[in-house]
């Protein structure tokens, strides 16, 4: 009889067909917002211990996964790698996905004059997926595939805000809440507070909290069935050009293109809920 594992779609994989297990452990990571136990993704996809543990460590040599500690440090948890992201923003950004997205953006950006961008929970950060500049000369570089960090920035405050508290208080454990400028919250009382605020308005926003002189507003990108955040798209601006209130203004357009954005994103593959409980 032929050994089976499933895909993180439950569709079964057979013994020759070994080399899907490596494909079937990435796109389990990649539609989790938190780090698996080994013994979390062996029952996933019904893969043994011994089994998963090589192929893990042949793709943590590769630089597809790496490990993590958990909230007190102690197990490491499993979660996509350097270079599984750099894999997916290069497939982003040669496809129909990418193009699309991307047309969506500067319509969004020639309406309303400053940059756009599109990014995801990767991790305990957050990651640029696409960006569409202002044609402004003063703006903030930041290319696709950059990191930033949760607390400070419009994106990971949405998405942190976004989650169930049995889920965003062991993320707040692992963070290093570090001081970008002095508008950053760097105490956790005082970040949990305004996190409770933005969920219940529904946005996420950074006021010179990552930039001195910079603003931003994010909305969140929604599956259409389940509500589930897929992504947050942003929008930033220096504050020589605008205020938060007047980004704030431009929420409703930042929604309507969230809705346009929300098919491209569930229908990719990776397109689950990032908080699901496990």
């Amino acid at each position: 009889m032929q050994a089976l594992c499933s895909s993180p779609r439950g569709e079964p994989l057979a013994e020759d067909s070994r080399a899907l297990r490596a494909l079937a452990v990435l796109e389990q990571l990649a539609g989790a917002g938190q780090p698996f136990s080994l013994s979390q993704l062996s029952l996933r996809l019904h893969i043994p211990k011994a089994t998963l543990m090589r192929l893990i460590e042949s793709l943590e040599t590769q630089g597809y996964v790496m490990h993590l500690p958990d909230s007190r440090g102690t197990d490491r948890g499993i979660t996509l790698g350097p270079k599984a992201a750099q894999l997916a923003l290069t497939t982003l950004s040669n496809n129909t996905f990418g193009r699309a997205c991307r047309s969506l953006l500067r319509s969004l950006v020639d309406a309303l004059g400053e940059t756009c961008n599109l990014t995801a929970l990767d991790r305990d950060t957050v990651l640029y997926l696409e960006r569409v500049e202002t044609t402004e000369p003063l703006r903030l570089h930041l290319q696709p595939g950059t990191r930033v960090p949760l607390h400070c920035t419009a994106s990971g405050k949405l998405f942190l805000s976004q989650m169930p508290p049995a889920e965003r208080r062991p993320v707040l454990a692992r963070l290093t809440l570090e001081r970008r400028t002095q508008g950053t919250l760097t105490e956790l009382n005082l970040l949990e507070a305004e996190l409770d605020r933005l969920a219940a308005r529904g946005i996420g926003i950074d006021n010179e909290e990552l930039v001195r002189g910079m603003v931003a507003v994010a909305v969140p990108v929604r599956d259409a069935a389940a509500g589930h955040v897929l992504a947050a798209l942003a929008i930033h601006a220096p504050t020589a050009r605008a205020s938060l209130n007047d980004l704030l203004k431009a929420v409703p357009k930042l929604k309507d293109a969230a809705l346009k954005l929300a098919p491209l994103l569930s229908a990719g593959p990776s397109a689950e809920h990032p908080y699901h409980e496990r």
